[in-house]
Formats: C-alpha cells, sequence, structure tokens
C-alpha cells in the first residue's frame, strides 16, 4: 500500500474570458481525461466539463462551481466526495412550452437511461429575465431581472425534495449576432458564459449546495460550417444532460474541518491558462506556494500573465508539457532536469 496521499490537481479554465481551449462546450474535456491518468483528483469547474449533449464522466474528476472553488482555494469550504447527489431542477418560467416540454423530457430520459436520481423540478413564480453584456475586453457577464423568484425555485426545491444539488435551466435570449456567428466559427467568446456564472454564482453564494446552469435556446440554422470546438452545442435541442451528468457526483460543501472533506491544503499543483492568473483561486494558492502551472497556448481576453501579479508560476507551451510537469512533482523529481541534459 502506498503511504503517498492523493496527487491533487485543479484546473482552472475561468468562464467567458475566450479561453482558446475550454472556451467552448467541453472542448477541454480531452485535457482533463488526460490529467486524470497522471492526478488521482483532478478539480475543475462545470463549464470545462459541460459538453452540452456530450460528457465524460471520471470518478477522480471533481465538478466544482467556480464560487465554491474560489471559498475552498481561500481555505473556507472544503469539498466532501459523495457516492451521489439528490438532485433538483430549476425550470424558468420565461420558457415556451415546447421547449419545457423538450427540458422534461431530459430529466426523464436521465432517470430511465442513465439511473440519476432526479428528485424533483420547480418553475419559477416569474421569468428569470437573463440579459447579455460584454465587457470592453471582450469578456462577457450578464444579469438577471428577478434573481428573488430563482432563490425560491431553489428554497422550495430544498423543502420539498430534500435535494443536495441543483440544476438551473433559465431562457437565454436568442441571437445571431455577429459575436454568435465568431463563436461558432471557433474565433470569438462565449456570449452565454458570463450569465451562466451570475446563476450558479447566486445559488451556491445563497445555499451552499453545488449548483450549475444549463441554458434554453432555440436551435439556431443549420452551418456546415461551425467550428469542431463550438459544434457539441449544436446538437439536439438542450444543454441539460452535461450538466445533470456532472451535479450527480459533485462533492458537496462543508464548512467545518471536523465535518471532513478535502481541504485546500490538499493541493498539489495548480493549471491554468497563460493569460488567466488573475482569479481568486489562482491568487489564494499562489500565497499558499502551490505549485502553479500556466499553459502559455491557452491565450484568453483575461490578459493577466503570471509576471505581472508576481506569481512564481512554471510556464509551458501546452497542456501536454503541463502533465508532464505534474508527472514529475507527482514522483517527487524536479522537473528542470526532464529537459536536455538535466539544463536549469
Amino acid at each position: 500500500m502506498s503511504l503517498q496521499r492523493p496527487y491533487t490537481a485543479a484546473v482552472i479554465i475561468p468562464t467567458g474570458i475566450g479561453a482558446r481551449i475550454g472556451g467552448y462546450a467541453g472542448d477541454a474535456i480531452p485535457v482533463i481525461r488526460a490529467m486524470a491518468q497522471v492526478a488521482d483528483w483532478v478539480v475543475t469547474h462545470p463549464n470545462v466539463l459541460n459538453g452540452a449533449m456530450l460528457y465524460w464522466s471520471l470518478p477522480q474528476v471533481w465538478y466544482v462551481e467556480g464560487y465554491a472553488l474560489d471559498r475552498w482555494a481561500a481555505g473556507e469550504w472544503g469539498l466532501q466526495p459523495v457516492h451521489q447527489q439528490r438532485l433538483g431542477v430549476v425550470l424558468d418560467a420565461g420558457m415556451e412550452p415546447d421547449l419545457q416540454l423538450r427540458h422534461r423530457q431530459v430529466i426523464q430520459a436521465a432517470q430511465a437511461t442513465l439511473g440519476l436520481t432526479i428528485a424533483g423540478e420547480v418553475r419559477t413564480d416569474e421569468p428569470l429575465g437573463v440579459g447579455l453584456q460584454t465587457a470592453d475586453s471582450g469578456a462577457t457577464w450578464g444579469t438577471l431581472a428577478h434573481p428573488d423568484s430563482l432563490l425560491r425555485a431553489v428554497a422550495q426545491l430544498k423543502e420539498q425534495y430534500q435535494v443536495t444539488a441543483v440544476a438551473v435551466v433559465a431562457r437565454f435570449p436568442d441571437a445571431q449576432d455577429e459575436a454568435v456567428i465568431r463563436y461558432r466559427q471557433g474565433q470569438g467568446v462565449d456570449p452565454l458564459a458570463g450569465a451562466e456564472a451570475v446563476i450558479s454564482h447566486l445559488v451556491v453564494r445563497t445555499f451552499h449546495l453545488p449548483c450549475a446552469h444549463a441554458p434554453a435556446l432555440r436551435p439556431l440554422p443549420l452551418d456546415p460550417t461551425v467550428a469542431p470546438p463550438a459544434a457539441a452545442e449544436e446538437l439536439g435541442y438542450t444543454f441539460l444532460p452535461s450538466v445533470l451528468v456532472g451535479l450527480s457526483r459533485a462533492p458537496g460543501y462543508v464548512s467545518q474541518r471536523a465535518q471532513g472533506g478535502v481541504w485546500t491544503e490538499q493541493v498539489d499543483a495548480v493549471v491554468v491558462p497563460g493569460t488567466a492568473c488573475g482569479g481568486a483561486a489562482v491568487l489564494h494558492w499562489a500565497t499558499q506556494g502551490k505549485l502553479i502551472i500556466a499553459v502559455q497556448d491557452n491565450t484568453s481576453r483575461m490578459g493577466v500573465a503570471p509576471q505581472a501579479l508576481g506569481i512564481p508560476a512554471v510556464t509551458v507551451t501546452s497542456y501536454l508539457e503541463a502533465i508532464g510537469v505534474m508527472a514529475a512533482h507527482k514522483a517527487g523529481v524536479d522537473w528542470r532536469w526532464c529537459g536536455r541534459g538535466g539544463q536549469h
């Protein structure tokens, strides 16, 4: 029996910043699958793993919402592994009847085909009123006209169905503007991502429950030129399947160390895009002396390199090189001696 504790890697790719890898519909899943062969536990957030109707479930990959991930990095929350979550689904009253039916059929399919525990669904008492915004940098964010309606629906799921994790399906504005066209061509920023983060952050901050969001949209016109990284979002009528699968075994959150769980001290490596080092989680881990690996090939609109913040990161070209650094680190080998002639 090995006396080493599990090697834990946190993989951060912030949403809505136009990351070249991980900025589309689950296009970072290959990276996570490869990393899971080196790390014993890989902790990442839903937008990295959600591929609309496509997903790849791995027991050593932990699906942790971004607000909770920040709290974990700060040492305020721990992550508690579970065998299964008791899921609840919030459906936006702003959805048309046919879109509501499509999503109810996803719930039924997830129960009958995958055996997921979905305890109940609640329709909001008002349309959520999602608004989409774009910053000058090109990063996206969003607003809710009726956040109180969302919170009431989640409270009802907790009280009536005793759910332990929540999927939210909100009606998003249909658009076929230049930003959407660029995104479908693999060149732009996900126009929905920033608003999705607002929704899940609100639920997690208020209820301390795992949460992820699936936007409800009308299917876009068929386009044979859609880029492969965006193609998963062209399938079917819904993005909900990957969200339900991810939440079904997402770790719970604990606020007291006496409750057990995995805490920030157990993180060994943090892998982040080379220009997206300004997030709260990365800053917390940098002050804790964690191994920060910055991947230069994964460019983004954030434009914050580790050097600009004084973060002593290991800069690599690609995720393949990052995996090599992780393998050496796990083996207790100074990765700088794994190069040509062992030169530093």
